[in-house]
């Protein structure tokens, strides 16, 4: 493992992201690596936007792109503050795009080699239609894929296998 310099952590700004972040921290500050923050903005809500607008509602895609870049650069910018990490070790990274082929592209072009990620994003939806983004990256992604599950998440897991 020391050949690790470079760990991404994939944000969808849900309940979970302060848990993933910090999980993330905490093994960039173990390995003293760089962190890169990655946050997609998912192009299918950019589409649903349009069709919105298109029913004669006033919105627009630009508006909802920043609005929801602002939003979620004030979370993480609590995180930060809460954070020890070192701060000069840290790259933001926010585009809007498929989550899966953008986080593909970001570990390829940002040399990364490891990458911490949530098992849910927005929604506490499990494979919903197309499968998860998280599933999808742990079958494509060249470097190791680090899931985090919270406290909550981690008990019930367990109390199931208990059952079984």
């Amino acid at each position: 493992m020391d050949d690790v310099k470079k760990i991404m952590v994939a944000l969808a700004f849900s309940q979970h992201s302060e848990g993933i972040y910090n999980y993330a921290a905490n093994i960039a500050q173990t390995f003293n690596t760089e962190l890169v923050v990655a946050s997609i903005i998912n192009s299918r809500d950019i589409s649903a936007i349009g069709m919105v607008a298109s029913m004669g509602y006033k919105v627009d895609a630009e508006h909802y792109v920043e609005g929801v870049k602002a939003e979620q650069k004030k979370m993480l910018d609590r995180f930060l503050t809460n954070s020890s990490f070192d701060r000069k070790k840290i790259r933001i990274i926010f585009k809007v795009g498929n989550p899966i082929d953008e986080l593909l592209r970001l570990i390829v072009k940002e040399n990364i080699d490891m990458i911490v990620m949530g098992v849910k994003g927005r929604t506490d939806l499990e494979h919903v239609f197309i499968g998860s983004v998280a599933e999808k990256l742990f079958r494509r992604s060249p470097v190791p894929v680090i899931s985090f599950r919270d406290e909550k998440s981690s008990k019930e897991l367990r109390q199931k296998i208990k059952l079984t």
